[in-house]
């Protein structure tokens, strides 16, 4: 299908489970994937429901693939005949691309106990059990602040007093936010690859992020650059897509970490939220929520200063066609994220 096709992006921007993940756009940037559409329509040729689909080959060699929707799909999440049609050409091009095993993390709650019933009599499986974030594709919990037409006045209010305060402290200690171009990447990416560093996470090539901006364009990806004295000391990316913005990715510097940019920047993608008129802000994922030694707890107390909603995804869930397939690739994912911990652990004791 035609990934300009206007009704169809159209019905994603309108649609309450519309995601940017799901956009024509987000499939221009993955096009080392083959892609994947499916729309169903009514009698009267509506558009009821769509899914985009990402397809890529496990082993070059191979013809076997993987399918996978993130945030899958976009429809009526009740409407259980939209879901079987959906499932059935979900079915007919899994035997097309000789997929072993088709993925979608829908942006629906855990406490939605109908759709997971309806998704099991259609024979998905849903991940259970899950005890690490890296066993999901995308973040299970996450932060969203309904905005439910409320002013910057209010939202601000509504914060934690200790939010409120950093976010203050920063603009009183002369921390600016600027609105940053595709140019601008050049000069921040270092600032990523400082984070990285510290935190001990891989970070995707410049190249990545300038292709995002071309794909996504100006409309809906954003760059938020906080300056001190004319240096850039933090940047966010926001994708406003919809009725909501998603806090997508963040970095800063090792120096002045104790003006608080950070808090600043969050309140200016609130902000945009609030003056597009959008519902949701999406702080994106948070892990170790339940364990304060965690050493990703200091994000979750940082997102929860603002005050948001805490919600739980019901996760990943897989409609597996060739099971012993499956469950070699599975194992071999897990001896991968062994590997990498145990590669992590020798890391720290050579420290």
């Amino acid at each position: 299908m035609n990934l300009n096709n206007e009704k169809y992006e159209d019905f994603i921007l309108k649609h309450t489970k519309g995601h940017f993940l799901q956009s024509p756009e987000w499939a221009k940037l993955k096009d080392n994937w083959n892609h994947e559409v499916i729309i169903v329509k009514n009698e009267k040729q509506e558009i009821k429901g769509v899914m985009s689909i990402l397809v890529r080959k496990i082993i070059p060699q191979l013809p076997f693939t993987i399918m996978y929707a993130p945030r899958g799909p976009v429809c009526d999440i009740t409407d259980k005949e939209v879901l079987k049609q959906m499932t059935e050409e979900i079915k007919k091009i899994a035997k097309e691309r000789k997929a072993i095993v088709f993925k979608m993390d829908p942006d629906v709650e855990k406490s939605n106990t109908e759709f997971a019933n309806t998704l099991k009599e259609l024979g998905y499986k849903i991940k259970e059990n899950v005890t690490d974030y890296r066993q999901v594709i995308q973040p299970m919990y996450v932060f969203r602040i309904h905005l439910n037409g409320r002013s910057e006045e209010e939202v601000l209010a509504s914060f934690n007093q200790k939010t409120r305060y950093n976010i203050r402290l920063a603009i009183k200690k002369g921390v600016t936010v600027r609105e940053g171009k595709k140019e601008d990447l050049k000069k921040i990416y270092p600032i990523m690859q400082e984070t990285g560093l510290r935190d001990d996470y891989g970070i995707r090539p410049l190249s990545y992020f300038e292709k995002m901006y071309d794909c996504m364009t100006e409309k809906y990806m954003k760059i938020f650059i906080a300056e001190y004295e004319g240096e850039p000391i933090a940047f966010v990316i926001p994708i406003i897509y919809g009725d909501k913005v998603w806090y997508l990715y963040g970095a800063s510097s090792n120096k002045h970490r104790n003006l608080m940019p950070n808090y600043l920047l969050q309140w200016e993608m609130i902000k945009l939220a609030i003056n597009n008129k959008c519902n949701i802000y999406d702080f994106r994922g948070v892990s170790g929520f339940k364990d304060e030694n965690h050493p990703q707890y200091g994000i979750y107390k940082f997102k929860k200063g603002f005050n948001g909603d805490f919600t739980e995804f019901i996760g990943d869930v897989n409609y597996v066609f060739k099971p012993f397939l499956n469950y070699l690739m599975d194992q071999a994912y897990i001896l991968r994220l062994k590997f990498r911990h145990l590669k992590r652990k020798l890391s720290e004791k050579k420290k």
